[in-house]
This record gives structure tokens, sequence and C-alpha cells, in this order.
């Protein structure tokens, strides 16, 4: 079923490098949304305070009006969720954004896939069911089958048993076949907390996960650990 385009999620791009904003643009609208460029700071501002957006990406280094100086005065009358895009990997710079409001934050160099995550994420937990692009009840691939309002799993006939965490992690990374989810992105959007290196949580989950499958049929390659970089279903 097609979305209209008055029911796509609108994202404003703040960011003035033309090549990545471009990418960006149309990797957005390729997705589903309604994606709409800036190039400086103080035009994205005034974007940001005269339009309905349900999301802003937002560069800290803009010309005119920087960054974080845009999301000081958006916050002042505007709660709209925003990503802080940067070259800035520093502590230092994370802590401003998120004391400055920020939402969530992504370092440059950055995957699209990473980025599409982190804001499919964000855009689930602000606009819940006005995503008309939300996940569908069932996912279905190959025998395995999984129903999300029941929580149920299985493969050809064979019921499955998974927790409430390991349904969550196994739906998204079925949802996402053939992409490496990186660990912090899982225990934002699976365990709901900040990544640790010293927590094996995740990874005991997707151990379970897989040991399940494997007993109920599956071949063990399926489910794959990406040393370094992530999971992924193969």
């Amino acid at each position: 079923m097609r979305v209209s385009d008055r029911n796509k999620p609108r994202v404003l791009i703040v960011e003035d490098d033309p090549t990545l904003n471009h990418q960006i643009t149309s990797l957005l609208v390729s997705r589903g949304y309604s994606a709409h460029p800036c190039y400086e700071g103080e035009g994205g501002l005034m974007s940001a305070l005269s339009q309905r957006f349900d999301l802003i990406l937002l560069d800290v280094l803009l010309p005119r009006l920087d960054g974080f100086e845009v999301l000081n005065r958006l916050r002042k009358t505007h709660q709209t969720p925003v990503i802080m895009l940067t070259a800035c990997g520093a502590e230092e710079e994370r802590i401003l954004g998120y004391s400055s409001g920020a939402d969530d934050y992504v370092p440059k160099p950055f995957s699209f896939t990473e980025l599409m995550l982190r804001i499919e994420a964000l855009l689930k937990r602000t606009m819940g069911n006005r995503d008309q692009r939300a996940d569908p009840d069932t996912l279905t691939m190959g025998p395995l089958t999984l129903n999300r309002p029941a929580l149920s799993v299985h493969f050809g006939q064979t019921p499955v048993t998974l927790t409430q965490i390991q349904f969550r992690l196994l739906w998204i990374l079925l949802r996402h076949q053939g992409e490496t989810l990186s660990k912090p992105y899982l225990y934002q959007v699976v365990l709901e907390r900040e990544f640790s290196r010293y927590d094996r949580s995740l990874d005991m989950h997707l151990s379970r996960v897989r040991r399940k499958l494997v007993e109920a049929g599956m071949q063990p390659d399926r489910l794959q650990t990406q040393h370094g970089k992530g999971y992924c279903f193969q």
C-alpha cells in the first residue's frame, strides 16, 4: 500500500556538505520519507521553526549558525527529535549535544545502514502508530515465521520459545536481513540501554536464540556474529 505524501515522515537534513546532503536526501526518499535538504544553520533553524518535521538531522559544523546554537534556539519552543551529525567524536561534543537537547548522536564517518537504523528507532519511539512504514505483524523468511502480536516463532511446524528480549532481537535482525547491525544500535533498540563493551548480555541472548533455532532445524550460519562489527541474519 502506497503511503501518501501527507503521511510520510518529514525529515529536515541540515548538512553543509552538498554531496553528503544529497546522498542522505536520496536515501530517505528511497525509503519512503519526505526529505527536505538545507545547507546552513540559520536557514535550517528557520525551516525547523516555521514547518512541521518529524525528525531533524543536524550537522554540528555549519556556516552562519553552528549545530549547537541551532539546537539551543530550537529547544526554546520546539521538541522536534534531533539527531546530531558531526566529525567530532570527542566525548565533550556528545555531552554538549545531549545536554542541549539532542535525542541521538551519530559521529562521522557513519554507514548509511547505521544512520537509517538510528532514524527508524527514534521515529518509532516518537511517532508510534503515525509512521505508516511501521513493522508488519508477521515476518516470514523461508521456514522461519515470526508473529509479533503473539510473540510466537515457528521454524516450519516446530514452535520456538523465546523470551520477549530474544524475540525482539530476532525480529530486528530478520527485519534487516543481510545487514550487519552494530552492538551499540542493538543495545539501544533491544535492551534499551547504552552499550558497554564489558556487558555480555546481548551476546548471551543471541547465543540462546541461535541455539534454539538450530535445535528446531535452522542452519547455524544463518545467524552470524561479525567480530568487531555486530550481528547479521543471512
